[in-house]
């Protein structure tokens, strides 16, 4: 079995237990973005045009949304069923944890926290100087070409990317399979996503518990 380097995360539907942080605040506030999602899926707007779409919707419901209103969306988000146990038997394996998302950077940077991974990558809001959203910042992780990421992690620590897993729930998440590295659907997230992953002939894992990533990578049952 090749010694693994780095395991990849997508963070939503993955490390924890919702479909889309973006759409949990879209819920809060009564918002529909349906329209503009299937437009940003087929690649008809960018995540910068989708991020500033969606900000107005918000800002259009309430003009004034602080910071902390914006983590009282999450409230009661729930990591995956086995995520702490798999990302903490990960690092004790001397293996490097990262998370790749497109999601709200205030709560993954939150769960990135929480589970002590070794580095984390989403999509930013900008704030004024009180802590009330002003608009999006220019995004950092494209939907569509997660794996520019990946691939700057590679490199910036030397990994083999044959030794690289990833792990994500969406169509868009198989970017983040750059050549000769690894990937899983998990959970997969819409039918779109399921017929992704078969077509790209990869491992899926669908019951929603992230332990069952393990026998694929690892050739072996988890145990902690």
């Amino acid at each position: 079995m090749k010694k693994i380097e780095a395991v990849v995360f997508d963070c939503d539907g993955v490390l924890v237990d919702i479909g889309s942080s973006w759409q949990q605040i879209h819920d809060y506030f009564g918002t529909n973005n349906l329209e503009n999602l299937e437009r940003f899926l087929k690649k008809e707007i960018t995540d910068d045009e989708f991020m500033a779409m969606d900000i107005k919707m918000w800002l259009d419901i309430q003009e004034n949304i602080h910071m902390d209103e914006i983590m009282r969306c999450f409230s009661g988000v729930k990591l995956m069923k086995g995520a702490r146990d798999v990302v903490e038997e990960l690092k004790k394996r001397g293996i490097y944890v990262a998370i790749v998302s497109s999601g709200v950077a205030r709560f993954i940077g939150s769960i990135a926290h929480m589970l002590n991974v070794d580095d984390w990558a989403a999509n930013d809001f900008s704030w004024d100087e009180n802590g009330f959203l002003s608009g999006p910042t220019p995004s950092m992780v494209d939907s569509h070409d997660k794996g520019i990421m990946v691939k700057k992690l590679s490199e910036i620590n030397n990994f083999n990317p044959e030794k690289i897993w990833s792990i994500g729930d969406s169509s868009t998440d198989l970017s983040m399979q750059i050549p000769g590295s690894n990937f899983i659907g998990f959970n997969p997230a819409r039918q779109r996503a399921s017929d992704a992953f078969k077509n790209a002939e990869v491992p899926i894992v669908l019951e929603k518990d992230l332990r069952k990533i393990w026998p694929v990578i690892f050739n072996e049952e988890f145990s902690n």
